[in-house]
């Protein structure tokens, strides 16, 4: 089983490497930066697709663990880089990095499905609890990637839509407090203020049924 903490990372992982027989064109995207990918686009819309396949997968990914529905995460993904190159002129191209910004844009698509997501928390919630050692293993700070527990599917659906997409941005996405709050646009100091809150509501509400 996957799981996933609450990491205050700073470090964005690096570009994987390039075959030394890799076309040079190749090599060039791969070392680009996303900002300077979003800036060429400008000129060349069709740079723009090297952001694409950078980072369409775990978009996808995001999604689809957000709404247990791929063909609704193949939807989220597809308009979230359509928003995203529309949007392209007004990128900050200081921030090398577009993933908050695109995590951020997913966000909001994501909740137009979001009575969707809640109905669907709610339903894992009613399945059948689980034994108490099962909650020993596990923390308020972590969040099954591959399939949520009943209990951890009721505290999920019990927070706000604002505490949700903080946490899963930080638990699912991996992002750190800084790109989170780029992301939501709030303030660094309300991502943790806010997770701290939400991290007792979920610490509570296992705690409860327990």
């Amino acid at each position: 089983m996957v799981t996933l903490a609450f990491p205050d990372r700073a470090a964005t992982p690096a570009a994987p490497p390039i075959a030394p027989s890799a076309p040079l064109s190749a090599l060039v995207a791969t070392l680009a930066s996303d900002a300077a990918l979003i800036e060429e686009s400008l000129a060349d819309p069709d740079r723009f697709a090297g952001l694409f396949d950078r980072h369409a997968d775990e978009i996808h990914r995001y999604a689809a663990r957000r709404l247990d529905d791929v063909t609704a995460a193949d939807d989220v993904t597809a308009e979230t880089f359509l928003v995203a190159f529309r949007k392209r002129t007004r990128y900050d191209l200081t921030r090398s990095d577009a993933r908050p910004w695109l995590y951020g844009i997913a966000s909001k698509l994501i909740s137009g499905h979001r009575r969707a997501e809640t109905r669907r928390l709610k339903a894992l919630a009613r399945q059948a609890p689980e034994r108490a050692a099962d909650f020993e293993e596990r923390s308020a700070e972590r969040v099954t990637a591959d399939g949520l527990r009943p209990a951890l599917a009721a505290a999920l659906a019990g927070l706000s839509s604002a505490e949700r997409d903080l946490l899963l941005l930080v638990a699912w996405a991996e992002l750190t407090y800084e790109e989170a709050a780029e992301a939501l646009g709030i303030p660094i100091g309300t991502v943790r203020s806010r997770l701290s809150r939400t991290r007792t509501k979920i610490r509570r509400s296992l705690e409860s049924h327990a």
